[in-house]
């Protein structure tokens, strides 16, 4: 017998261990289903589980589970990232507390430390993927440190330096001065700070008294002023174009040139050039030749490229000490408050520093155009489609990707410098040498480059590297390439379009066909989640109170295409009272007998209401394969909540309760066991069709409701239920009863009916159809309908309220059990309040002021509040016009 009541910790260990003892995670190489391969987006090993991972990973497993079920051989590929800078920090932050920097340990001991802490450490997100009921092939869980990836990853650098791929360059990177590394542009966070804006006055060169104003946010940069530039139509300054102006505090003559970067309706119209500390300056100095002066070191701090006065300051001692010298000059023109947008460090919170520096770089435009042309020609596809325009926006205009970082955790970049500096790559220290002694004819020292590759770099060899390559395995000739990638906009550039590149690059084919993109989790709010804002929901604490179905099923019913999601809780407590009603359906099958019956034939159902449910089931199932097959996660969700919620629990258990439930003493109704049988296929199929989506509490029920109750759902095939097993008339025939009830009911509930209340049912203008229709289901309908009576024909007494079903008027004579003038009041009070509301909104919506500066969410959430209370006016408006026809 099922317990009372359902709960997910007594269960949910439980068979997460048999599932994955059963071995039914599992790929099958030498299976002759047709492949299915889902590559797991790898976590950082540093990393636990938030609330995007729960959606991406819950979208995958529904994925997964249903095309094993439809009989695909599924892999799932799972493992973690590196995460070259996150981990490095956590185990400096660790030695730290111990009294120990790393260079006391020197790399080798560094890197010693940081395999003990994730052999310590490094599984807590697998673990509690293992929670969320994850179901990948967890005996291939691939790291991307590991031996056969590293080997991916230096055959990878070698052969694209040899092809003139990879090469050094001196260019701009974002460098972290607290880390003392360059960092990718998804590793800075952008932050609104309260500055100023500096106006100096640069003298003119041979023009005593004439001065360019410029204006900058970062004084301290002036020092290492190449140019200023103008707009070359800006009037003000086209004789000044070709000239040369004075850079105080330097004495350095610097040109003024003309470029279309300057904008002449942004403060003076010219602008300070500092092509060695600034993305913008960079682009406009390669363009004119303007020098390239670095004027800072490693730690920010000024270097010997400024004057003597300036040098070994911090970059924030140093902008106080240009202030005021320019002040004492009579430079400064004037001060402005400004806010404006400083780049962070992500974990190291410190303003980020645009640094001109030797890197190692890839030349990604040459690799990004047989990308752009896949997914051009379809041979991968976004979903949602507009996704592709972010794509080919990041493509078209793709920069050098500097792959080098500056830290000790990673993979070692294969380079080797010789006595005068020569560059020496390849796969392996033996290789190296053995090349350095042929150019140089004779055995030399080498020094190997410190530097690390980019995480992103061995990401990028996700799809194919896990599969064994370089070497032809049989799971890379049978699982590459993969399916689809789930995965979240963020990434688009910086993982998708890599592997894309690198997919195309090295195995000539891309790497998946379908890339679907998910939307962002936010709080109910609609407002992003950030530690800053408090407002940060943790899956774990979800799962702990309300199970793992609850909350999957929510994010999936959540998970409409283009649209983010806001988390509510209350939803999470909605769908958990969803799987109590399951499990309470379930214990009223089991209690009333209803058990699988194997020779049981749904299309040999005499009784009309076995017949409907049937159609119902299989209606049910096509709608949620279609809906997974379209990536439509709510859509699915959504058909299976009214199935189970109010097709199978509200209407087909109430229809059969007087067949099902024998009164003492009577004799046990004709249709009994036809409608048992019918009610546990009924549920065992609808068991099958929610399963990918809450696995727990159907795989706990399949025991009891299963025909082969010791094989697990897991691994049960998706039902085989044609078309034909419908049964048109017999939809046609309990549909008109749903909606009869239904439509007594609303009126019911519109006119403020007691529910105890027992009233008459006229029906005029009804066909014979619907007559017979009345006659055979008149029981149930006046039961569950709460009716007195159920006639037909006459005229419509007084004080009836109407309402209309097809041909038919229905008709409720109401006014014996409601005041008629009370309930007229209520309505118009109603009515009143709402459309006070909406008029609240619209003044709102109206108001430019807030449209401007209200975060998109919020006036989203507006919209939505409007069209929720707009309904519910007219709805009101339809009560109160049927109360008044009643007189």
């Amino acid at each position: 017998m099922l317990e009372k009541t359902y709960t997910p910790a007594e269960v949910e260990d439980r068979l997460y261990d048999r599932w994955e003892d059963s071995g039914g995670f599992s790929a099958d190489p030498a299976s002759n289903a047709a492949p299915y391969t889902i590559m797991m987006p790898p976590p950082n090993v540093t990393g636990s589980l938030h609330m995007g991972h729960a959606l991406t990973f819950t979208i995958q497993d529904i994925l997964i589970r249903y095309n094993r079920m439809a009989g695909r051989d599924a892999l799932w590929q799972p493992g973690t990232d590196h995460a070259g800078i996150a981990t490095q920090m956590v185990v400096e932050r660790n030695l730290a507390a111990e009294g120990i920097d790393r260079r006391d340990l020197g790399r080798e001991g560094f890197v010693d430390k940081v395999w003990e802490w994730k052999a310590e450490s490094g599984g807590t997100i697998v673990n509690q993927l293992r929670r969320l009921g994850a179901s990948p092939d967890w005996p291939r869980e691939r790291f991307t440190m590991d031996e056969g990836l590293s080997d991916a990853v230096r055959k990878v650098f070698v052969q694209l330096y040899k092809e003139n791929l990879i090469y050094r360059d001196k260019r701009l990177v974002n460098w972290d001065p607290k880390f003392q590394t360059a960092i990718s542009d998804l590793e800075v966070e952008s932050k609104e700070i309260d500055g100023h804006l500096w106006h100096f006055r640069y003298p003119i060169e041979g023009e005593a008294g004439r001065f360019i104003v410029v204006a900058t946010t970062r004084p301290e940069t002036m020092l290492g002023d190449s140019g200023v530039a103008v707009h070359p139509e800006d009037e003000r300054y086209k004789d000044l174009v070709g000239e040369h102006a004075i850079l105080p505090l330097v004495g350095r003559r610097i040109p003024i040139v003309a470029d279309d970067y300057a904008d002449p309706e942004q403060g003076s119209g010219a602008v300070k050039m500092t092509p060695a500390h600034d993305f913008n300056d960079f682009e406009v100095g390669k363009r004119h030749d303007l020098a390239m002066i670095n004027i800072f070191d490693a730690h920010a701090r000024v270097n010997d490229n400024a004057p003597e006065a300036y040098r070994g300051l911090d970059r924030f001692e140093a902008r106080k000490a240009v202030i005021a010298a320019m002040e004492v000059e009579g430079l400064l023109e004037k001060v402005e408050p400004h806010r404006h947008t400083v780049p962070h460090g992500d974990r190291s919170g410190v303003p980020v520093e645009p640094w001109l520096t030797d890197q190692w770089y890839c030349d990604a435009a040459t690799l990004a155009k047989p990308a752009i042309e896949a997914v051009e020609t379809g041979k991968t596809v976004f979903v949602p489609k507009n996704w592709e325009k972010t794509y080919f926006e990041w493509m078209r205009n793709i920069q050098p990707w500097c792959i080098s970082r500056q830290l000790w955790w990673g993979h070692q970049i294969p380079a080797w410098y010789g006595p005068d500096g020569t560059v020496f790559v390849a796969e392996t220290e033996a290789e190296v040498l053995a090349e350095a002694e042929r150019h140089y004819g004779k055995p030399v020292d080498l020094t190997r480059d410190e530097d690390v590759l980019d995480t992103w770099f061995s990401s990028a060899l996700w799809p194919f590297s896990t599969l064994g390559w370089p070497e032809q395995t049989e799971h890379l000739e049978r699982y590459y390439p993969g399916d689809v990638l789930v995965t979240g906009f963020d990434i688009i550039f910086f993982w998708v379009a890599r592997m894309m590149m690198m997919g195309l690059h090295f195995m000539k084919e891309v790497p998946f066909h379908t890339v679907y993109i998910h939307a962002l989790v936010r709080d109910a709010k609609g407002q992003k989640m950030s530690k800053s804002k408090n407002n940060v929901i943790d899956p774990l604490e979800l799962i702990g109170k309300y199970g793992t179905d609850a909350l999957r099923f929510t994010l999936t019913a959540m998970a409409a295409q283009g649209r983010d999601i806001k988390l509510d809780e209350n939803r999470v407590e909605g769908y958990r009272n969803f799987a109590t009603k399951i499990w309470n359906a379930a214990r009223f099958c089991e209690m009333n007998g209803c058990v699988v019956d194997p020779a049981f034939d749904p299309a040999a159902c005499s009784e009309t209401v076995n017949k409907w449910v049937v159609g119902e089931v299989v209606k049910t199932a096509d709608a949620v394969a279609k809906a997974i097959e379209a990536y439509r996660f709510n859509e699915a969700a959504s058909a299976l909540y009214q199935f189970f919620w109010g097709t199978f629990c509200d209407w087909y258990l109430e229809f059969t309760k007087p067949i099902l439930q024998t009164p003492d003493g009577e004799a046990e109704h004709p249709a009994a066991a036809e409608t048992r049988a019918a009610t546990a296929w009924a549920l065992n199929r609808a068991l099958h069709l929610l399963h990918p989506i809450m696995p727990y509490i159907t795989e706990e029920l399949w025991a009891s409701f299963g025909e082969e109750a010791e094989q697990l759902l897991l691994a049960r095939p998706w039902p085989d239920l044609p078309a034909d097993l419908a049964d048109a008339d017999a939809a046609a025939e309990m549909g008109w009863v749903v909606r009869l009830i239904s439509e007594v009911r609303s009126i019911r509930s519109e006119m403020n009916v007691p529910p105890g209340a027992r009233i008459p049912l006229l029906l005029t203008g009804a066909s014979a159809e619907t007559e017979a229709r009345l006659a055979r289901h008149q029981g149930l309908i006046t039961r569950l309908a709460r009716l007195s009576e159920l006639t037909t024909g006459g005229a419509v007494p007084a004080g009836a309220v109407q309402g209309v079903l097809d041909e038919a008027t229905l008709a409720l004579p109401i006014a014996d059990v409601i005041d008629i003038d009370q309930e007229r009041a209520r309505l118009n009070k109603e009515i009143g309040k709402v459309e006070s509301e909406i008029a609240k909104i619209d003044k709102k919506l109206a108001n430019e002021n807030f449209v401007a500066k209200a975060p998109e969410a919020v006036i989203e959430e507006n919209k939505d509040r409007r069209a929720e209370e707009q309904d519910r006016r007219d709805r009101l408006a339809a009560a109160l016009s049927r109360l008044e026809a009643v007189g």
